[in-house]
């Protein structure tokens, strides 16, 4: 019941941070369940990929939700969708392969390192006062956009998360609006979860070390007590976020994230020295 609570307590920190910040909760739950997983005793040979598995299945139900929104609101561009996804269902399924083939300090170290960059990308772009600056460039054709798809689906499947801090910067710099942007980030954030978890379910479905209720790298009473959890409080963090300073929560987030990756960094880099 005390473990069942902590997912609770991951899931709303994570919803009410995706509701501020406009990012996906995988850059908290993924951090939060790999010390979630370190107390409950389970091997460090496995916490990180069941830590990112489980982030990318929660990202699949927070994702459907999302995405209906932004189609009411007739804000996603389809055919950019629709082009980019095949790569990003291949790039996805490659980098959960990829993370499998990681130790756990290897992934945890690159997961601290993704971290830093992003922190260092929002406090930048809180200096700017603005998220992402529209780009001046023509809309790449079919290959560039299936390959940048299958570049981000790769690494969004490796850290655990949806993909909305590579996907709006490029489409942005695409010439693509932001709201656009933003709209079309959060529909290729679904097949990112959907080929990245299964990906992480096969490739730790025969793995011994596994505690139980899990299927593969994917554990279900996290799964479970997050995304009940971060559904509500996205939608606090979303009203919240209205009546705050939009630089401050950026700087703040950053501070968050350079805390969460130095701490990653800290922890393992001595394993390689």
């Amino acid at each position: 019941m005390e473990t069942l609570f902590v997912y609770f307590l991951v899931g709303a920190v994570a919803g009410t941070i995706a509701g501020l910040f406009g990012v996906g909760g995988g850059l908290i739950i993924v951090p939060a369940l790999v010390l979630v997983f370190t107390a409950m005793g389970i091997s460090p040979d496995i916490l990180t990929h069941m830590a990112v598995g489980t982030s990318l299945a929660t990202i699949v139900v927070t994702s459907i939700s999302s995405v209906r929104t932004h189609h009411q609101k007739a804000a996603v561009d389809w055919r950019v969708f629709w082009v980019m996804t095949p790569g990003i269902l291949l790039g996805s399924w490659v980098g959960g392969m990829t993370a499998e083939r990681l130790s756990g300090a290897w992934l945890q170290l690159l997961i601290g390192v993704f971290a830093i960059l992003m922190a260092v990308r929002m406090w930048l772009s809180g200096l700017r006062h603005g998220s992402v600056s529209e780009g001046s460039g023509r809309l790449p054709g079919s290959p560039v956009l299936m390959t940048a798809g299958g570049v981000i689906g790769w690494v969004s499947a490796i850290f655990g998360i949806g993909g909305g801090a590579l996907t709006v910067p490029f489409l942005s710099r695409c010439r693509v609006n932001m709201q656009r942007a933003i709209a079309t980030s959060a529909a290729c954030g679904l097949p990112i979860a959907v080929a990245g978890a299964l990906s992480f379910s096969v490739q730790g479905w025969n793995n011994t070390l596994l505690p139980r209720w899990s299927s593969g790298y994917i554990y279900w009473p996290a799964f479970f007590g997050i995304v009940l959890a971060s559904t509500f409080f996205a939608r606090f963090g979303a009203i919240l976020a209205h009546r705050l300073p939009a630089r401050l929560l950026k700087h703040s987030f950053a501070a968050l994230l350079c805390v969460i990756g130095f701490r990653f960094i800290w922890l393992n880099i001595g394993r390689f020295l």
